[in-house]
Order: C-alpha cells, then structure tokens, then sequence
C-alpha cells in the first residue's frame, strides 16, 4: 500500500524544515552548488497526433 502525502496545494508547516536541512539529516547528503554544461531542449512546435 503506498504512502499518501497531504494533497497538493498543501501548504508545508512553518515548522517544517528546509529541503536542504531534510537532505542533509534524514539522507546524509549536501546540495553542493556547481557550474557546468546542461542540456537543454527547445521544443518549437507541438501537434496531436495523427488518427491513422
């Protein structure tokens, strides 16, 4: 049976903490800022699919 989160839109509690607090004491891990290439996709046009 799957966990169920509060619905969405739910507003996190004031005392709730940080993303990166959360990362780094519930999973032991450090967001680490850095530069370097991405890619990235540019998507010119979009159409529906064709009824064959």
């Amino acid at each position: 049976m799957p966990v169920q989160g509060p619905p969405e839109g739910t507003p996190a509690p004031a005392d709730a903490p940080s993303i990166f607090t959360a990362l780094s004491e519930q999973l032991g891990l450090r967001l680490e800022p850095r530069k370097g290439p991405v890619p990235v996709y540019v998507i010119e046009k979009i159409e529906k699919p064709s009824e064959n």
